[in-house]
């Protein structure tokens, strides 16, 4: 049993400039046949322009994967700690055609 533990674990390794994380508050994706793109952006109040503060290319399986792992999480944080409220949802003052048309 030990053995087959040890087959399935990952040793992985966090670097200390990505330790800390990167901080935002909107999240754009987009996606091809092939891949789907997830570019997360901190936008600041009063600040006309916004930065995209890391991209992070996944292939359609992993985006899935992503999906049902981030609804496990939610459900269990909210067993924990209260729903969360998601409040108002203000409209965005840009396109959202963010869909590439070139397939590579």
């Amino acid at each position: 049993m030990a053995e087959e533990k040890k087959k399935n674990s990952m040793n992985i390794e966090l670097p200390e400039e990505i330790a800390d994380g990167v901080y935002a508050n909107l999240a754009i994706i987009s996606h091809s046949q092939s891949e789907f793109v997830v570019d997360f952006i901190r936008m600041v109040p009063n600040v006309p322009k916004a930065k995209v503060k890391s991209r992070v290319i996944l292939t359609p399986q992993h985006a899935k994967r992503l999906l049902h792992a981030l609804n496990d999480n939610i459900v269990k944080f909210e067993k924990q700690f209260g729903a969360i409220k998601e409040g108002k949802q203000e409209k965005m003052n840009f396109p959202m055609n963010f869909t590439p048309t070139a397939q590579a």
